[in-house]
């Protein structure tokens, strides 16, 4: 599975931004899809992810009720869009897959990498 993320860019806190993570290869639906961020000095952390098959949701903390994911299996994409942006939300964002049963917020649970989009947000 080859995965390629976009979406991302400049924006003042408050803003959205919607990130894109198109997949070749083989089929999304049957794979686990998670986003990870990581900012610079910092460890790469979990974000969001979509379960396969059944399409469960599970977010960190940090971002439930702002960020929401998604995914068009016809279109062989998953999105991420990030609402209500604060600073601390700058990083490098990387969509990823696994193979995974439900939930997996461990990046050794994910065996593809996207190649990670920039986000940055102004105060």
């Amino acid at each position: 599975v080859q995965l390629q993320a976009s979406g991302g860019g400049l924006v003042q806190a408050g803003g959205s931004l919607r990130l894109s993570c198109k997949a070749s290869g083989r089929t999304l639906d049957n794979y686990g899809m998670g986003w990870f961020r990581q900012a610079p000095g910092r460890e790469r952390e979990f974000v969001a992810l979509i379960s396969r098959y059944i399409g469960s949701t599970y977010y960190s903390d940090s971002v439930k009720g702002r960020f929401t994911i998604s995914r068009d299996n016809a279109q062989n994409t998953v999105f991420l869009q990030m609402n209500s942006l604060k600073p601390e939300d700058t990083a490098v964002y990387y969509c990823a897959a696994g193979q995974f049963p439900s939930i997996a917020i461990g990046p050794n649970s994910y065996n593809y990498w996207g190649q990670g989009t920039q986000v940055t947000v102004s105060s």
